[in-house]
């Protein structure tokens, strides 16, 4: 096929990094000041992907804090150690880094839209990928909407000089199938993520892989 896109919008955590050892260690932290945890990588891959407030609402409760009497000292507390430990034991997927060459190579603009705070956003793509290397680098920042709202994708896009028909959204969970659904992109959903084949297939995306380079494949580049 000839490749219809000239944009690709990826999610952050579970798409083309991962992140889960730091997501992981960072909350067991601030879990730990109050004697509870820890949470394990895997609870973690469906705790995540929602900003870090779910994030620690989520691991609350899974450690028995129902009431949520920690949920404002965490909330305080997150921030900081995660600024600290971001990077901790980042990894690129396997054929992540072939895909974004190719799709570069093929003159598509890539960015990025996380729902991690925008700073920390940056730091954790730069760290892995280089400064630069994206077009743009959005993450969650006051007055912008988290996904699946599709406001950032919209931003994006806007930013870029591009329309939804032509660009794609890439990403790892429900969250992002229903963020390209709700800006009418079509979807891709990273299966070799946090949550996998089955989460994904149910928004039905227009493409699905387990690997990075199936994406090139499907697209002939």
């Amino acid at each position: 096929m000839k490749n219809p896109y000239t944009c690709c919008i990826f999610d952050l955590d579970g798409t083309i990094i991962n992140t889960i050892h730091a997501l992981t260690y960072t909350t067991n932290l601030v879990l730990e000041r109050f004697h509870l945890g820890p949470i394990s990588e895997e609870q973690m891959k469906y705790i995540v992907g929602d900003g870090y407030r779910k994030q620690m609402e989520r691991s609350l409760l899974a450690c028995g804090d129902e009431a949520l009497v920690h949920y404002e000292e965490a909330l305080r507390i997150y921030p900081e150690l995660f600024q600290e430990n971001c990077l901790y034991h980042l990894e690129a997927y396997e054929g992540m880094a072939a895909l974004l060459e190719r799709m570069k190579a093929a003159g598509m603009k890539l960015a990025v839209l996380t729902n991690k705070p925008h700073q920390r956003g940056i730091e954790t793509v730069e760290a892995v990928y280089g400064a630069g290397y994206f077009s743009m680098i959005q993450g969650e920042q006051e007055g912008l909407p988290k996904k699946p709202d599709p406001a950032g994708v919209f931003r994006v896009l806007e930013a870029l000089g591009e329309t939804p028909d032509h660009c794609l959204y890439m990403g790892d969970t429900n969250t992002d199938m229903q963020t390209a659904i709700n800006a009418g992109l079509d979807a891709v959903g990273a299966a070799w993520g946090f949550r996998g084949w089955e989460e994904l297939e149910a928004f039905h995306p227009k493409y699905l892989a387990q690997h990075p380079l199936e994406i090139a494949q499907i697209l002939g580049i």
